[in-house]
């Protein structure tokens, strides 16, 4: 009960914070708690609106305003260079790339990073067959979510089975659980702004997780349990063969760049993956870490926002779009 009080006064502090007008107040939490916080949030915001021209708190302003749009972005970052050492890479002379900015001017030299993909995807008549069968193999088979506990249903994923774009989170949570859907709760509507911003739907896009299991209060995978369930999502990912992947969060892009580096060191740097090894059918994907949105609910920053908003452009720019035009 008191971790379930902790993470919904966390929730009701970033809803105040990000200036929602309507706040459903989890059981134990004070009134004149809110009211303290809704003055905070009112300061913060009157604060914000000397520096920016951000809207006061009580104005009308279209919906998308709190929305992830590209307007609430400040000028996006030059793009990083890339640290002086190539990343690590298991073979002794690996291929490389060149990876273009969401601006269009060369970007870094990636070396290309094979993965060890184990689990050989299943043969079928489409890609949504091929899915579905993966999908039936993982849940009497994968050798972690067969024996965890602490899940009601598992998320395998959704999407278009033809997606260019993939985006990939670390694990479901306690809304996804209940639902057997990825991202469909506060994190989820964000990916959701994120998805709409960029100019596509969700339903143009193909959403998954390292972990098809909850782990237990939410917590972080370890290492142990991407180890078993991790080779699913590269099936998956076999299967689909996108133009361009998203990876949310430091246990996604870790997996996918057998990186140890943080989330804050590897987002804003594209690298180059080689998949489909174990069906012998390889092809070189670009990867492009970003923020969890969960992350950026936490720290909703111009300066976050403009860091997640650069990375969607490069993503963008990798499958060969470009960024909808705002009025």
């Amino acid at each position: 009960m008191t971790q379930f009080l902790r993470r919904g006064r966390l929730e009701v502090e970033t809803d105040l914070l990000l200036g929602a007008e309507d706040v459903l107040l989890p059981s134990g939490f004070p009134a004149t708690v809110a009211e303290g916080r809704i003055e905070n949030a009112r300061v913060v915001s009157e604060r914000q609106a000397q520096a920016a021209p951000v809207r006061a708190r009580g104005q009308a302003a279209p919906v998308r305003a709190r929305g992830f749009d590209a307007d609430l972005f400040a000028p996006a970052p030059a793009p990083r260079e890339p640290a002086a050492a190539p990343r690590p890479v298991a073979t002794s002379a690996p291929s490389a790339v060149a990876v273009s900015s969401a601006a269009g001017a060369p970007g870094t030299t990636a070396a290309i990073q094979p993965i060890l993909d184990r689990v050989v995807p299943p043969p079928g008549p489409s890609t949504a067959a091929r899915l579905a069968a993966l999908d039936q193999a993982h849940a009497s088979g994968c050798p972690h979510c067969t024996t965890a506990t602490g899940h009601t249903s598992l998320v395998f994923g959704e999407g278009n089975p033809e997606a260019e774009l993939v985006f990939v989170g670390e694990a479901p949570g306690e809304t996804e659980d209940r639902t057997g859907r990825p991202f469909v709760g506060p994190a989820g509507e964000k990916l959701d702004e994120m998805i709409a911003a960029m100019g596509l739907r969700r339903e143009d896009v193909y959403i998954a997780n390292v972990l098809k299991s909850r782990p237990p209060d939410n917590r972080t995978p370890l290492a142990s349990e991407v180890e078993r369930c991790g080779p699913y999502l590269l099936a998956q990912l076999a299967i689909i063969r996108p133009k361009a992947i998203v990876t949310l969060g430091g246990p996604a892009t870790k997996l996918l760049l057998a990186s140890e580096l943080g989330i804050t060191r590897l987002r804003g740097i594209p690298a180059i993956v080689r998949l489909g090894e174990a069906e012998g059918a390889p092809f070189d994907v670009p990867v492009i870490p970003t923020f969890h949105p969960a992350y950026l609910l936490r720290n909703y920053t111009v300066e976050t926002r403009g860091q997640v908003w650069s990375d969607l452009k490069q993503a963008l720019a990798m499958i060969g779009r470009e960024p909808p035009k705002r009025g």
